[in-house]
């Protein structure tokens, strides 16, 4: 196992240095001063005249061949300087860290459910085939798979915010903002709903959780769709195996033949899309955060990109390389605790 984990490690950075490679070529379309916003700190760098800007040109290699630039661009991001983002006004990394929690609070409250809920439903329609409790399922899949993000989020809004003003957007009241803002609260992790349990105040908490509601629902619905469908089709494909024959053969409970023997293979196949879902969902869920005013990561790319920000875009490609190779190297991980035939080989 550890072997097996130190040659999926050697693989990370030569795939982030690829990624960084590819990012910083496209970049390389754009004129020296359109790109000097990618190596500036503070604004105050880009508000000199000429001058001042030709000594940064200078300063940064921007006239330089294309591997002496991408030396000193790759310098500036190990070093956590991205760029001054004017979406944010603030410096790109700075930005993405303080959205970060944001994010990672919606999928936290979306893709634990969606997961656990597509193993369960996806197994329950595996199990009984074309029977009610299989059409039901199907048909609410098919209907989750077929619904765009944008028509369900936008239907969770006119529902239950524009008719019965029940979970409005953004991700806090007015009068919480105020008070998470306030002296007397701390942020430990700038989660709100843990931040406000840490702190004692349960009405942030649910104000929170109120605000998380429909989000949550419509992130959770659309990716339950789909992950149910490979889960019930891998089920499908289980059971009909000679081992599950074999199982059944030596007289097993048919529960432990469904569970054990069935469900725990099943869920390869699950886990690979789950873990895409999963690596989609923290690079930013755009559509969703765009929607509900939540102001996630999502929400700054989306708004980065429609301002021309272009610091701000390309922070968010460098961040949503490194989770898509991190939550990649997980799923690997989970292959060999899932399925012993990996191990093996």
């Amino acid at each position: 196992m550890l072997y097996y984990l130190l040659r999926r490690a050697v693989f990370i950075p030569v795939v982030l240095l690829a990624l960084t490679l590819m990012i910083f070529s496209l970049q390389m379309m754009l004129s020296p001063v359109q790109r000097l916003a990618a190596y500036a700190p503070g604004p105050e760098f880009l508000k000199g005249g000429s001058a001042q800007i030709a000594a940064l040109i200078e300063k940064y290699g921007l006239d330089e061949p294309f591997l002496v630039q991408y030396k000193e661009w790759l310098g500036n991001v190990l070093s956590g300087n991205l760029g001054w983002s004017e979406t944010a006004r603030a410096p790109v990394s700075e930005a993405l860290l303080d959205l970060f929690p944001a994010t990672v609070e919606l999928v936290f409250f979306a893709f634990i459910p969606s997961l656990l809920g597509a193993i369960w439903l996806g197994t329950k329609a595996g199990v009984h085939l074309n029977k009610g409790i299989d059409h039901a399922i199907r048909i609410f899949t098919i209907i989750g798979w077929s619904f765009p993000v944008f028509v369900f989020g936008l239907m969770m809004l006119l529902i239950f915010y524009g008719t019965l003003n029940w979970f409005p957007p953004g991700r806090l009241s007015q009068w919480a903002e105020v008070v998470v803002a306030g002296d007397a609260f701390t942020r430990y992790t700038g989660v709100n709903t843990l931040d406000a349990l840490l702190n004692g105040n349960m009405a942030v908490f649910f104000d929170a959780i109120r605000h998380l509601i429909a989000p949550v629902i419509t992130l959770t619905y659309v990716n339950l769709a789909s992950m149910t469908r490979v889960m019930r089709t891998s089920m499908l494909e289980t059971l009909r195996q000679d081992y599950i024959r074999t199982a059944r053969a030596k007289g097993l409970p048919e529960k432990v033949v469904q569970n054990k023997h069935g469900r725990s293979n099943a869920m390869l196949p699950v886990v690979t899309i789950a873990g895409m879902e999963l690596a989609y969902m923290m690079g930013g869920v755009v559509i969703t955060e765009t929607i509900f005013d939540y102001h996630g990561i999502g929400r700054f790319a989306a708004d980065a990109a429609s301002n021309l920000d272009f610091p701000g875009v390309l922070g968010f490609a460098l961040y949503f390389a490194l989770v898509l190779v991190v939550i990649n190297l997980v799923v690997d991980l989970l292959y060999p605790l899932l399925d012993p035939r990996v191990k093996l080989a």
